[in-house]
């Protein structure tokens, strides 16, 4: 039998419906103040904190014990932006035309796992096709695969040959004038269908791609692609829809276009300048910067044939000036939420992101906040996740190290637990 599978039933007998769960954790982060805080016991009923005390509370005989006096216990990471059907390769896009749904389906259940393995809980997936990441989100809620939570963008929204046409530099025969449907808009009514096709496909929120892409197999990666008019339409239509809308954009003008017209999110931001820097501080726009990414692309690009021309370009061109737009951004205040891209570089190694950010000056206690409390905020799910408190979906991790000092040990969680079921331990 698959050992995951007989950790989650001996998990569903251990820690099953309706039973009182005591954990003792050597060290707990907190999310309020960036602190560790020395033996604390955290209690669990169901799937959900419902007490963290100082000191070591003595379990009841009828109460489920976890030891992990021993480790650094944090909530469970949530990344903000990967690509569960996704896979780097140097045959991606070949397999464009030769893999099918199914394929990309199986693929994306065992990405789900290897993310929730590394201790990520929580992931927003941007970009859909075929409603598979939707369905993948199904499966998990209803228990049956494994993986972290969803919440998925569905089809992108791009304009005709942007970035998220999906027909886009392919042979004529096999090109279609895609419209709202398939994700593709031009217009502003055209933006207001494509956003209530998203609601239709029951979408968890919306992303639109503001600007060119690096890996779109076009020329340009930073060319405004949406006028602002278009970009006020989607965010609109957005708000009646109860969606967030996460905007692509690596060129400065497309980014000042989406932060004027009321999107939560800037993705990548990579060419973002000073005064778009000002204008998400003003806004209250989120920057998730994906430096991962950019160093994946900007590595692979430098062997020959792994990327078409084009795409070879761009990587080498966009890929290395992330980190210090960071840099620039985090200087400026802009409010920064951890998003890695994933799926342009391996699933699984998702916390490799935070040494790169620390790289470009961000502290490690304000690396792990934006994998935390920072990203369950620009979700909108501040109530229900991003710390270990009263009243919380009962996600957590334990690593054997401090991360505020060594913050490559996220890169090897041990212990894993997604709503008071364990899913992964020492």
């Amino acid at each position: 039998m698959n050992k995951i599978i007989l950790s989650l039933l001996i998990s569903l007998i251990c820690f099953g419906i309706n039973t009182k769960t005591i954990i003792h954790a050597g060290y707990l982060f907190n999310t309020s103040n960036g602190s560790v805080e020395p033996e604390m016991s955290i209690i669990i009923e169901n799937d959900r904190f419902t007490e963290v005390v100082e000191g070591y509370v003595n379990p009841n005989p009828d109460d489920d014990y976890i030891d992990l006096t021993g480790y650094y216990v944090l909530p469970g990471l949530i990344d903000m932006h990967v690509h569960l059907t996704n896979q780097s390769s140097n045959k991606a896009y070949l397999e464009r035309i030769t893999l099918n749904a199914a394929d990309y389906a199986i693929r994306a259940t065992k990405n789900a796992e290897k993310t929730l393995m590394a201790g990520f809980t929580t992931v927003r997936n941007l970009g859909d096709s075929d409603s598979i990441t939707i369905s993948l989100r199904n499966a998990i809620n209803n228990g049956i695969v494994i993986g972290p939570r969803i919440f998925s963008s569905g089809k992108t929204i791009s304009s005709t040959g942007g970035h998220g046409d999906s027909t886009n530099s392919l042979n004529q025969k096999f090109t279609s004038d895609l419209g709202p449907k398939d994700g593709v808009m031009n217009g502003e009514l055209d933006a207001l269908k494509s956003v209530r096709y998203r609601y239709k496909e029951n979408a968890d929120l919306i992303k639109i791609t503001a600007t060119g892409g690096v890996l779109s197999n076009a020329k340009d990666g930073q060319n405004p692609q949406m006028t602002i008019n278009e970009i006020k339409a989607v965010v609109s239509a957005a708000k009646d829809y109860g969606f967030k809308v996460a905007a692509h954009a690596h060129g400065s003008e497309g980014i000042k276009r989406a932060v004027l017209a009321g999107v939560d999110s800037i993705e990548h931001g990579t060419l973002m300048d000073k005064e778009g820097a000002q204008l998400m501080r003003e806004n209250g726009t989120y920057y998730v910067p994906t430096l991962l990414a950019g160093k994946w692309v900007a590595d692979k690009a430098l062997i020959k044939d792994y990327y078409p021309p084009f795409v070879e370009k761009k990587a080498l061109e966009i890929g290395p000036k992330l980190q210090s737009t960071f840099s620039m951004a985090h200087q400026s205040g802009v409010r920064i939420a951890f998003g890695t891209d994933s799926g342009v570089s391996p699933h699984g190694e998702n916390a490799k992101e935070f040494s790169l950010m620390i790289e470009a000056g961000m502290s490690e206690k304000d690396s792990i906040l934006s994998a935390t409390i920072n990203a369950a905020e620009l979700l909108g799910e501040e109530n229900d996740l991003g710390s270990i408190s009263k009243g919380k979906f009962a996600d957590l991790i334990g690593v054997s190290k401090d991360p505020l000092t060594d913050i490559k040990v996220l890169e090897t969680v041990d212990f894993v637990m997604k709503g008071g079921m364990v899913v992964k331990q020492p």
